[in-house]
């Protein structure tokens, strides 16, 4: 099993570090902000972790005040379309819960800058594999195509957990149409607002058993990581490498997540 960055809790990164916070910056993101700093983190760097290990992590895209303001939105219930008891659906333990359209403000700039990031990368992964299918370039291209297909709800969601509470191994999916990678945004403090949580990655190997990856992101990270597969390349060619993805059990405290699906959800 690998660990990454387990032992890691506050940092004080270089302010011209593309995506990274300063340590004294306290004020709420703008969606404009968003849009630049997206636009200013290196997408060759992404595309490289993204093709090699099926994630990349992105330290301090969101400011400390803006994960708290996503927080405070938890417990307003005008806002979401669908609550979801992990319990209930044997999920695991904890809540989530799934915004309306129109999406706050930032989780929207969030999802659009993101989209163009990462299409080069699904579409590459479609070519590696002989799939035909090629991904719109802009993400009301492909919202167009959930729609065609009956898929009109939006997926973006907060997720919480408390002590004991976990998130089995899984894949986002809601329909026929669906996007390749999504985000996950951590919106809570490792160490501080909550002890365990790790996020999970399993890749199934062909004639093998199951990997684990085992990541420990901080507050205002952003992972980027596979939605169900990825191209994996073997002496005979590319292969499909099976990928889910889960959360260890929350030890202490709570664990806030902001997650980010492209696809859009069967009505």
């Amino acid at each position: 099993m690998q660990l990454e960055g387990s032992r890691r809790r506050r940092r004080t990164p270089s302010p011209n570090a593309p995506g990274s916070r300063t340590s004294g910056d306290r004020r709420l993101d703008s969606a404009r902000d968003i849009e630049a700093r997206v636009s200013s983190l290196d997408r060759g760097a992404i595309s490289d972790k993204l093709h090699a290990r099926g994630y990349a992590r992105i330290p301090d895209l969101l400011s400390a005040p803006t994960c708290l303001e996503l927080v405070n939105l938890f417990d307003k219930p005008d806002i979401y379309r669908k609550t979801v008891s992990m319990a209930r659906h044997r999920f695991g333990l904890g809540e989530y819960k799934y915004w309306r359209y129109p999406l706050p403000a930032i989780v929207g700039a969030l999802r659009a800058a993101l989209y163009p990031l990462l299409v080069p990368v699904a579409n590459q992964w479609m070519e590696r594999l002989g799939e035909d299918r090629r991904y719109p370039e802009t993400l009301s291209g492909l919202r167009e195509e959930c729609v065609r297909a009956g898929q009109r709800e939006p997926t973006p969601l907060i997720l919480r957990y408390g002590a004991g509470g976990y998130n089995t191994l899984h894949q986002d999916l809601y329909g026929e149409v669906f996007f390749p990678i999504q985000a996950a945004v951590i919106l809570s403090q490792s160490h501080d607002d909550f002890t365990g949580g790790e996020f999970v990655l399993t890749e199934q190997l062909p004639r093998a058993q199951s990997r684990a990856l085992v990541l420990q992101p901080q507050r205002g990270d952003l992972l980027l990581f596979t939605t169900n597969f990825r191209p994996v390349k073997g002496r005979r060619g590319y292969y499909r490498a099976r990928m889910r993805h889960g959360v260890s059990e929350v030890r202490s405290g709570h664990r806030y997540t902001l997650g980010i699906i492209f696809h859009d959800a069967e009505s």
